[in-house]
């Protein structure tokens, strides 16, 4: 079954699934260029289409970007796994094939973080890098946090539960809502990308994160 989201208060989010009907069966860059088109119209579907998309280089490290200023275009930050902001109308976006998309959410603030990360990322301590910033920048407690989870990789297909250990480390940190979907990304190559179980040859999923406009009294 595909999964399904928690709701993410004054957010909307998208996670795309597999796209029919498009080649993947290739490197990361050629499959993304094949894809772009097909993103883009799920982008303009879903309320995010003229909104200045930020992602992240995706290194499999654990710096995280910020912005607290608006932007008017699209922009990639080198040598980043995620990005935090607390800037309404603005997309937050990262691409995962097996790696875990973490959607990190303070409606109080409010603020917002996606990141990447995978088994490196993971153990480098990438979301606990995200959530001390949102806490440190924006002024976020975590105990108001919610964390989603996407869909990734996960044993018996993965030798180790990396989305066990993301959870562990936002319990560690105080955050109290915490949504694991327990999708595996490697066990439903209908619905999903697995670099993985594709041999590195694939597709990716795009995860998509902004802070709705403020509503005008």
């Amino acid at each position: 079954m595909p999964w399904q989201s928690a709701e993410l208060p004054n957010c909307r989010h998208v996670f795309t699934q597999r796209i029919p009907g498009i080649d993947v069966s290739h490197d990361k860059a050629e499959a993304l260029a094949r894809l772009e088109k097909a993103h883009q119209r799920i982008r303009d579907a879903t309320g995010f289409g003229d909104w200045p998309l930020l992602t992240a280089k995706q290194i499999h490290g654990n710096k995280i970007a910020f912005v607290d200023a608006p932007v008017e275009s699209d922009k990639e930050f080198s040598g980043c796994d995620g990005v935090i902001t607390n800037q309404r109308g603005t997309a937050l976006g990262v691409y995962v094939a097996d790696c875990c998309a973490v959607y990190m959410v303070d409606p109080k603030t409010p603020a917002i973080g996606l990141v990447h990360s995978g088994r490196k990322g993971t153990e480098l301590g990438v979301v606990p890098s995200a959530i001390t910033q949102m806490i440190e920048r924006f002024g976020s407690d975590p105990a108001n946090m919610i964390v989603q989870l996407s869909p990734c990789i996960r044993p018996p297909h993965y030798e180790l539960d990396f989305a066990a250990e993301i959870v562990r480390q936002c319990r560690a940190l105080g955050v109290k809502e915490i949504h694991d979907p327990a999708v595996c990304t490697a066990c439903d190559l209908d619905r999903y990308y697995s670099y993985r179980a594709e041999k590195g040859k694939t597709g990716r999923m795009l995860a998509l994160l902004g802070l709705n406009p403020a509503i005008a009294d």
